[in-house]
């Protein structure tokens, strides 16, 4: 007997499949994150990552107003320095090149929506995320003072929201505490709170000169071998510590961990849809041998359904044309 239910009735062409489709990526819910750095005058291209640059800070407004022009509105501010020490003093100087950067986006771009990155690993010069100690191990508590003193100088140049990337423990009731107690009450904090230790970092490393100059950082980040219950652990204590988002990362080989977050917690879930998954999508493009269009829309449809309110991607600006 002939089938009575025929799921390819749904199919059979574009005009019905657009009608019962159920997900959608709004290029309102990108976040594009920008590289400025010192001691340059123009933008330098990132050599790991095809078309995407190095900014001066009194040219970082430029990307953003691009972006802006294709109704992406958020933004992800990494900085590059010329200094760094072992205690990363530059991360939280008030006016390093994030908080100047943040200042110029501010002054020609009033529209645009303003996180930066809170970490020491850009600023120290033995590439950690945190003071090292004698033993060369990380010190939590010491780094945890210093990394809420970095979101602190970026509150007061003008940030929507701070993202702690650091992994330290207890970093986000820190933060939330010095920016509560110095008037920024109503700052955001969005906490990388999943971050794995994950080669997908690779050419980001390159990008903010941030790679460790001995060991890794296994010793904080995430061991991607253990189960969604590790994460878990990690979103509870970062939202009873005062995270309004909490953040997987990378992105496409961690949607399990998105799925576990979207449907246990009762908060914003963003993805970060790191350098290494860009890069692999520009190189493989850039051969002929995926349409590199279809890739990423595919890419940032599979995040939104596992369950992502906010898609970090270095593809925003495209996307936010193609999706329009």
């Amino acid at each position: 007997m002939f089938p009575t239910k025929r799921p390819r009735r749904l199919r059979v062409n574009h005009k019905t499949r657009r009608l019962v489709r159920q997900i959608f990526v709004k290029p309102q819910n990108l976040v594009y994150p920008i590289f400025v750095a010192e001691n340059i005058e123009e933008p330098k291209e990132i050599a790991a990552m095809p078309n995407q640059m190095h900014w001066p800070p009194e040219m970082a407004y430029v990307p953003v107003q691009k972006a802006i022009n294709n109704n992406v509105y958020s933004f992800l501010v990494f900085g590059v320095p010329n200094h760094k020490d072992e205690s990363g003093t530059e991360a939280y100087n008030e006016n390093n090149v994030v908080c100047r950067a943040i200042k110029n986006i501010k002054k020609h771009c009033p529209e645009a929506y303003i996180i930066t990155d809170v970490c020491l690993c850009a600023y120290t010069s033995h590439g950690h995320c945190g003071l090292i100690t004698e033993s060369g191990h990380v010190d939590n508590d010491a780094s945890i003072k210093l990394i809420a003193e970095s979101a602190l100088a970026h509150a007061k140049a003008g940030a929507d929201m701070v993202a702690p990337s650091d992994m330290m423990d207890g970093r986000i009731a820190a933060i939330r505490t010095t920016l509560d107690d110095n008037g920024y009450t109503d700052t955001p904090i969005m906490a990388y709170s999943a971050k794995y230790a994950s080669a997908f970092y690779g050419p980001f490393r390159e990008a903010a000169g941030s790679a460790p100059g001995k060991g890794d950082r296994k010793g904080y980040q995430m061991d991607y071998a253990v189960s969604a219950k590790e994460a878990c652990k990690e979103f509870e204590e970062d939202i009873s510590e005062g995270a309004d988002i909490i953040m997987v990362k990378p992105g496409i080989a961690y949607l399990d961990i998105v799925k576990e977050a979207s449907e246990k917690f009762n908060c914003p879930v963003a993805v970060y849809q790191v350098s290494g998954e860009y890069s692999m999508i520009k190189a493989a493009a850039e051969k002929g041998w995926i349409d590199e269009r279809q890739i990423v829309t595919e890419s940032l449809i599979a995040m939104k359904r596992a369950g992502a309110d906010i898609i970090i991607t270095y593809f925003a600006p495209e996307a936010g044309e193609w999706l329009c």
